[in-house]
């Protein structure tokens, strides 16, 4: 189950994958926070109070891998990590936390 952090996290990748929307002040104000080499840092840690690591490739120009796993010495994949790719490293992070935090939800249902 997500603490409020996680929840508080949830809701914020929630609005900022909403991609096609109309235009509006929160959302600019949203993706100015987030999409962003310290958005990443914002994330990160938000996912690193819930228990994650990440792993963050760069692939020769071609896009990015996101990659969160419980923390721990070893990285396995189990059914709690979650993987994104996307053409910016902001985009592949908060896809990939947005899977990890909705699996930990349906893990607790």
């Amino acid at each position: 189950m997500l603490d409020p952090r996680g929840r508080l996290l949830r809701a914020a990748l929630g609005f900022v994958g909403l991609r096609d929307a109309p235009a509006d002040l929160a959302l600019d104000r949203l993706h100015s926070c987030l999409d962003s080499w310290s958005g990443i840092g914002h994330v990160v840690a938000g996912m690193a109070h819930q228990g994650y690591d990440i792993q963050l490739t760069r692939y020769d120009g071609e896009g990015w891998r996101a990659t969160f796993y419980l923390s721990g010495i070893e990285h396995s994949d189990t059914k709690t990590t979650a993987s994104a790719w996307e053409p910016s490293p902001w985009r592949a992070t908060q896809r990939a936390a947005w899977e990890a935090l909705k699996k930990i939800e349906e893990g607790s249902r």
